[in-house]
């Protein structure tokens, strides 16, 4: 089983830029959208469900901002929108998927660069996606959460660290988010891979960036400990450039 997640910054933009070709090559199981950017999801439904994904779409209620979905071949058991928490839902923040062997729960963390009101909103998201993946455990204790994190956890994970000590995304109470959530019981897929630095999945389109490889690991997918037996492998894929993000994959034995 194959499982994407990328923040595609506008469902739209990305589709003009190939999204649908690459998605008929890759050929995943799952994928998981952050920052649709849309809410009249029909517009774009039809070049999905052609190639057989069935759609999930959760946009935010303000047009033109955030939004998340699961577009999955296999059919989900159950599909839950949000958290229960209004100003996060209201932005479209968070959908699972509850599948028969395990609940998939994709994410688009808020960012915090825009201000301390922001930044405030992002650590109390912090705190309430936690107490909703601890819900999610009720049910099954086979839990994958992905998304666009926003937060870079260890110095490799992003290009120049001390520059960026005091930067939302790598700020130390944001990276201990990080670590205390990987010591709920989950594992960070890519790292279990790959421990080495340079390996990034957003970049700014400021300065070239991306060109130079200036980015940062923001984009994740944990799975809880119980399925690390089932998995096979997990990438980056940096060469895809359809948004300021590129996907990340992983793969699941069957």
């Amino acid at each position: 089983m194959k499982i994407f997640t990328f923040n595609v910054n506008g469902v739209r933009a990305a589709i003009k830029k190939g999204l649908i070709e690459w998605l008929e090559e890759e050929k995943p199981d799952i994928l998981c959208l952050q920052e649709i950017k849309l809410s009249e999801t029909e517009l774009v439904e039809d070049l999905f469900t052609a190639l057989g994904f069935n759609c999930f779409w959760y946009p935010a209620q303000k047009r033109g901002y955030s939004g998340v979905a699961i577009l999955t071949k296999i059919k989900p058991e159950l599909v839950e929108y949000g958290i229960n928490v209004e100003k996060f839902d209201f932005e479209g923040r968070v959908i699972t998927a509850h599948f028969k062997n395990f609940s998939l729960v994709c994410a688009y963390f808020p960012s915090g660069t825009t201000g301390n009101i922001r930044q405030d909103l992002k650590m109390e998201f912090l705190g309430d996606i936690e107490t909703y993946i601890t819900k999610v455990k009720t049910r099954t204790k086979n839990i994958i959460l992905c998304g666009d994190v926003n937060i870079c956890h260890t110095e490799i994970d992003i290009h120049n660290p001390k520059s960026n000590k005091n930067s939302s995304g790598f700020l130390p109470e944001e990276r201990a988010w990080v670590g205390s959530f990987l010591d709920m019981g989950f594992i960070d897929t890519f790292r279990q891979f790959n421990k080495d630095p340079h390996h990034y999945s957003w970049w700014s389109y400021r300065a070239g960036s991306r060109g130079k490889n200036l980015g940062w690991r923001i984009d994740y997918l944990f799975v809880s400990k119980e399925m690390e037996d089932t998995l096979r492998n997990a990438q980056i894929h940096p060469e895809i450039n359809m948004s300021d993000h590129c996907p990340v994959s992983l793969e699941l034995k069957e």
